[in-house]
Order: structure tokens, then sequence, then C-alpha cells
């Protein structure tokens, strides 16, 4: 796995957003996942292509449609090197209360 290409991939705010789509819908076609968005499908496509290149979405075509789908396992693997090494019940204690002062406590 390239770390390099997956932190680059997530470092962009519309290629999350995407990721973020395929997490609450996985094996979306390039026009459901244009729904809504204000890029044309040319962006998303780039977007996808990216993606791709770091691992983190997958295509598989059904019949004339091509289906996207979220591979969460680089981000698990970066979690796993970058996140662990910390203490993560710090971090998750940290995170909770950022979330409630915050009153973003519903996730």
């Amino acid at each position: 796995m390239d770390d390099d290409s997956v932190f680059r991939a997530l470092a962009d705010t519309s290629r999350r957003q995407l990721l973020d789509r395929l997490h609450a819908a996985n094996g979306q076609t390039l026009g459901e996942l244009c729904e809504g968005l204000r890029m044309t499908r040319q962006a998303v496509s780039k977007h996808l292509a990216i993606l791709e290149t770091a691992n983190l979405v997958s295509m598989q075509r059904h019949g004339r449609e091509k289906r996207h789908f979220l591979n969460p396992v680089p981000i698990h693997e970066i979690a796993q090197r970058w996140i662990s090494k910390f203490e993560r019940p710090r971090l998750d204690a940290l995170a909770d209360l950022k979330r409630t002062l915050e009153g973003d406590d519903h996730e």
C-alpha cells in the first residue's frame, strides 16, 4: 500500500465526500454519485480515478453500468499505523468531549 497516495486522496474534501456517500450506499453508479453534488460528471470521474489509484474505491461492471465500491482497508491500515501508536483511549475521550462540547454528540 502507498500511504502517500492514500493521504493525497483523503486530503481533498470532494473525495472525502464521495467516500462518505459510498459508505452510506455502496455500489453506486457515476450518475448516482453525481446527484446533488455541485460538480460535473467529469470532475467526479477524475476524483474517482484518484480514489481508485489509492485503492480506496474499486469499480465493477454490472451490464452496461459501472458500480463503485468503497474499500476501507487502506484507511484501516493507516489508522493502525498512524493512530494506534498514540494513546487511543485518551484520544477517544478527547474526541467524545469535543463532540459533547460542540453539541455534536449524535455520531
